[in-house]
């Protein structure tokens, strides 16, 4: 049986379902932890006594195409502005790690290095100010952020977006003894999903979150800060609309193909998505049990399914025909699970799956507007 580790991953490349080509919706949920980000900049550099030379920057589940070197090229251009503001020294060197699974598309990322560093180059220009002269170091680190990826006390200042939400595994448990689903029909946490499944989602959540807050503070310098970013809810209630109703969609995308013969029923038994979108209260149990950081501020911001979409400069299909809201977004979600549907289901179904899932999406969007729930959080590691 093939792990999380092997199956999840972004489209790579930038074809048509190519999560390149459709991540509006995470570069508009990235946007949301700008003011987190420059604040915890701010107090990183207000903090130390002494400038700091050389700061060790990680974005973690950094993930392929233009919004990975947008977060860092932001981060570069926070840190400018502060040192310039506080009349300040930059660090000389950044060191940015980026951080995603070994099945990412990294060659996307290192194909449009040398467009950033000329943007960085830029920005410089853009301070008359001798205080600015950072010099960037771009890396790769891959592995899973649920355990230990850098040097003791190496870093500063951890960023993290549209990634913890993703298990490093399917929650034990979900399975009668005979092998068979208890979650039936569906791929994720329901109104219908027994006390079980909900209670081994939240038990794998809780185990990964405290995995993840173990290693950082191992790493991290006494003082660093994170911001993490990832979908959520605000509710106590798991099977509320607004962190499930994406899967329940695909859910019954799937059982219309049961019930034609298309897919087996055992075969949608038998799928459990790797996720799990916590409420803060989830949150701050799990950080306050691990004790090595503080909650420094906590946000949370609804998201339209189709949310930056506009952005979009060709919002045609192959066809030159107009595309429907319920096609942009099933372009959003085939981006980001297709790799683990695949690899359960097999590839010759996806075309059909994803077209059935736009009709019920637009259908689900034509009569109410259910968001997601996007929670950011900024941790500061304990002195």
């Amino acid at each position: 049986m093939e792990t999380v580790v092997e199956t999840l991953h972004m489209n790579k490349g930038a074809g048509e379902t190519s999560y390149a080509m459709n991540s509006f919706v995470q570069r508009k949920i990235i946007s949301l932890t700008n003011q987190a980000t420059e604040k915890a900049i701010m107090e990183i550099l207000c903090s130390k006594r002494r400038p700091i030379t050389k700061m060790g920057i990680a974005d973690l589940g950094c993930s392929s195409g233009p919004n990975a070197l947008r977060v860092i090229s932001e981060i570069v251009e926070a840190i400018n502005a502060t040192s310039s503001l506080l009349n300040h020294q930059a660090p000389k060197e950044l060191m940015f790690y980026m951080n995603d699974l070994f099945t990412n598309d990294f060659n996307n990322i290192f194909a449009s290095l040398p467009s950033f560093h000329k943007k960085i180059r830029q920005q410089k220009s853009n301070y008359n100010n001798g205080n600015i002269g950072s010099n960037c170091f771009v890396s790769a680190v891959p592995g899973s952020f649920y355990g230990r990826l850098f040097p003791t006390k190496s870093l500063h200042f951890v960023h993290s977006s549209s990634s913890l939400h993703w298990l490093s595994q399917v929650p034990c448990g979900l399975e009668d003894e005979r092998g068979r689903g208890l979650n039936k029909g569906k791929l994720y946490i329901s109104k219908s999903s027994p006390n079980c499944v909900l209670e081994a989602y939240l038990q794998q959540f809780q185990n990964n979150f405290s995995q993840f807050l173990e290693s950082r503070s191992q790493e991290m310098i006494n003082g660093g800060l994170m911001v993490l970013s990832f979908m959520g809810r605000k509710s106590k209630d798991p099977t509320s609309a607004n962190c499930c109703y994406q899967w329940e969609l695909l859910a019954n995308a799937l059982m219309t193909m049961v019930s034609e013969g298309l897919v087996k029923e055992e075969d949608v038994d038998s799928f459990n998505a790797p996720y799990y979108a916590p409420c803060f209260e989830e949150l701050k149990i799990e950080i306050e049990k691990e004790g090595s950081f503080m909650v420094n501020s906590y946000e949370t911001y609804e998201v339209d399914w189709d949310d930056g979409m506009e952005l979009q400069s060709d919002d045609n299909d192959l066809l030159g025909r107009k595309m429907s809201s319920g096609e942009r977004v099933a372009k959003t979600i085939r981006a980001v699970v297709e790799s683990m549907l695949e690899s359960h289901f097999g590839s010759h179904i996806m075309d059909d799956l994803f077209q059935r899932y736009a009709k019920l999406v637009e259908d689900h969007l034509s009569k109410t507007r259910t968001k997601y729930i996007n929670l950011v959080i900024s941790l500061v590691k304990r002195q």
